[in-house]
């Protein structure tokens, strides 16, 4: 059992080498307002003067005081003269020629022995975190003190708690101080030593408030009364002591603290704790084995070492874990460079499989918030680009008095017997110019895409290569240059397959079958009159159904006025121009299906073989051509500052918790139950 509370000593050592945060280790985490006497009880702990003294808040820093026991001097010269030192944990300390003495964390290698010198030094280094303005920092201030005389223990010295600020301080200097205390206390692996002076009441204590917010069962706090002999004549603490006032769980202990004047006269530690003593035997006869400084150092202790037995199985699981999770981050940084032409084919190797998996759909991050990669360029090629063509009406933009003037335009002087060819052409040209547009937004949609992969492979498939900055921005260049060199020509093969379909109109086409229908169509509506002359069906029936009319009659269509250019709007169409605008439309609408189909599935054959094939194909090639090359090698290679300080900061905690588990199992399983 006495080796645990040096074990977690250990443990806090090696952590701190580190700066971690994440190991809540077991300590005694001390609370008490203002000239409480927390001071007072910590030095009674020691047996030395060593803290700052003053009005006002001295304590400015938590101070994290590690109590070593040793050997005295001179078993330990004995021991050493015999060359039989033993490196056992703690306990052994050649080379150090004093009683007692103290090391500070943040000074390395430094031995102090006299203990005005700690305290000095523990009020420099205060001032140089905190400034002299009497305001708090939240770094703490280590020091390991190494005596004869005192039990092992590991406390934690807080700011006292001040409600009104004075001079320099902050106006929250309450909340600030308070939100510190909270930090240490919360931690479910420290006991709380509240301190609270015998001559005020207990049910206004801020320390036992405190206390209570965190342990609300008060299974982590221990209760100490100080200042027992500063009571008011006639009264005492004995009810309080007892626990009938305030209970406590943990137990409660008295104390009596050395005076101002004690202090002024330099008295001694071990005559104050005589005098305690003294006093304790003529007011509280029956308590008096139970109270005092020297009883609250071995209850401290005790109650720390079955603290850390019952924490300790827990500890050494959260080491474990947090093991297997920094071994995974220090994976993901990768090894420092040795081979950069090695290591520079490997990433964009590796860079290039990822890009043609990620249009594959073989990749090994594959994302389910969204589309991506290949998926992403499918869903254009079937959905947008070919949902945008299905929703192109054939006959949009065209009405029937621009069919009637292409026809007129097409007969030149001459009245047409039959629907010129020309005028079909025509229009249907104008028809079929409709799909480029949407032909060529499938292009830049498809081209988007791949440079949406590039970022898609470097956040998620090549890690690695988030490691150097230079050669993820040229690897980006590179491959945005090798896209923007084929875009102009997928563009341009995909206009040419619309000028393929406008440069001849194939009416011979096998699946333009409208045309020889529309032809019998045509034929079906004339008949042969008497006269020997054709005539169209319904333009007999109209003949017949309309009354008779003069000379002038309009039932035959009016007359063209021969100084108009153009057909008013209003008038109404002839039999045989609503015939000829329905065979053009006919026609126009069999062959821009036609036309449409055979573009919806040329152009995106087109892209992939123009664009996205050719960039799979060629882009590892393209890659080391543009990089592999000697002068670039070591430039390219340059680790981002933030990854090698990750790297050397992960590694570091890595090794503190391998340290840590070794030094946790060094403990035999009979001390943890």
């Amino acid at each position: 059992m006495e080796t645990l509370i040096p074990t977690i000593n250990r443990l806090q050592e090696v952590f701190l080498t580190v700066g971690a945060e994440t190991i809540q280790l077991p300590q005694i985490v001390v609370v008490g307002s203002q000239s409480s006497g927390k001071s007072s009880v910590l030095e009674s702990l020691v047996g030395r003067d060593f803290l700052p003294r003053g009005s006002g808040i001295v304590t400015r820093r938590p101070l994290v005081l590690q109590l070593v026991n040793v050997a005295p001097l001179e078993e330990r010269l004995k021991t050493e003269n015999g060359n039989e030192v033993k490196q056992t944990g703690q306990n052994s300390y050649p080379g150090v020629k004093a009683e007692e003495w103290g090391t500070f964390l943040h000074c390395k290698n430094q031995i102090f022995t006299d203990f005005g010198e700690i305290c000095h030094e523990i009020e420099a280094e205060t001032e140089r975190a905190s400034g002299n303005n009497k305001g708090i920092a939240p770094e703490p201030i280590h020091l390991k003190i190494f005596s004869p005389k005192v039990l092992n223990l590991t406390l934690v010295d807080l700011p006292g708690i001040t409600k009104v600020p004075v001079g320099d301080q902050p106006e929250d200097i309450e909340s600030q101080v308070q939100e510190m205390i909270l930090s240490f206390i919360s931690n479910p692996n420290s006991l709380i030593l509240a301190v609270s002076p015998a001559n005020s009441d207990l049910a206004t204590s801020d320390a036992l408030k405190l206390a209570r917010e965190v342990d609300t069962d008060g299974r982590r706090t221990l209760l100490v009364v100080s200042k027992l002999d500063l009571m008011d004549a006639g009264t005492d603490a004995l009810e309080v002591l007892l626990g009938r006032v305030i209970p406590v769980r943990l137990g409660i202990i008295g104390v009596v603290n050395r005076s101002q004047h004690d202090i002024n006269t330099h008295k001694s530690l071990e005559d104050s704790m005589k005098d305690e003593q003294a006093f304790l035997q003529r007011h509280y006869p029956s308590l008096a084995s139970r109270a005092g400084s020297r009883y609250l150092a071995k209850t401290l202790s005790r109650l720390l070492m079955h603290h850390i037995r019952d924490c300790l199985p827990d500890l050494k699981t959260r080491v474990t874990v947090l093991s297997a999770q920094y071994q995974a981050r220090l994976n993901s940084y990768g090894q420092p460079v040795e081979d950069h032409s090695a290591t520079l084919l490997q990433i964009v190797t590796k860079f290039a499989s990822d890009y043609c998996n990620t249009i594959e759909g073989t990749a090994r991050y594959i994302q389910t918030s969204e589309l991506c990669g290949g998926a992403r360029i499918c869903y254009i090629f079937h959905e947008t680009f070919g949902r945008t063509l299905q929703s192109i009406d054939p006959l949009g933009g065209l009405t029937e008095l621009d069919i009637l003037t292409a026809i007129r335009n097409a007969t030149g002087p001459r009245p047409a017997l039959f629907v010129p060819e020309v005028s079909f052409e025509l229009l249907v040209k104008r028809q079929i110019k409709r799909l480029e547009e949407p032909s060529l937004r499938c292009v830049e949609l498809v081209h988007e895409e791949l440079q949406r992969i590039i970022q898609h492979c470097s956040s998620f498939s090549t890690q690695e290569l988030l490691r150097f900055p230079k050669l993820h921005d040229s690897i980006v260049e590179v491959v945005t240059g090798l896209l923007r060199k084929r875009l102009p020509i997928a563009n341009e093969m995909v206009h040419n397959l619309v000028a393929i379909e406008l440069a001849y109109i194939n009416t011979k086409h096998p699946d333009f079958t409208d045309a020889a229908q529309v032809s019998a169509s045509v034929n079906s509506q004339q008949v042969e009159t008497l006269d020997g002359t054709k005539r169209w069906k319904n333009e007999m029936v109209a003949e017949e159904k309309a009354p008779a009319a003069g000379f002038g009659s309009p039932s035959k269509g009016q007359p063209i006025n021969l100084l108009d250019t153009a057909v008013p709007v209003s008038r109404k169409l002839s039999s045989k121009e609503q015939r000829d605008c329905e065979v053009i439309q006919r026609l126009i609408k069999c062959y821009f299906l036609i036309v449409r189909k055979t573009i919806q599935d040329n152009v995106p054959k087109t892209v992939m073989h123009f664009l996205v094939n050719f960039v799979k194909e060629h882009l590892q090639s393209e890659l080391v051509g543009q990089l592999y090359k000697q002068p670039l090698l070591q430039e390219l290679l340059i680790e981002s500052q933030d990854t090698a300080q990750q790297r050397t900061e992960v590694a570091q905690m890595l090794e503190a918790l391998k340290k840590a588990n070794n030094i946790i199992s060094e403990i035999r399983e009979t001390h943890l139950w």
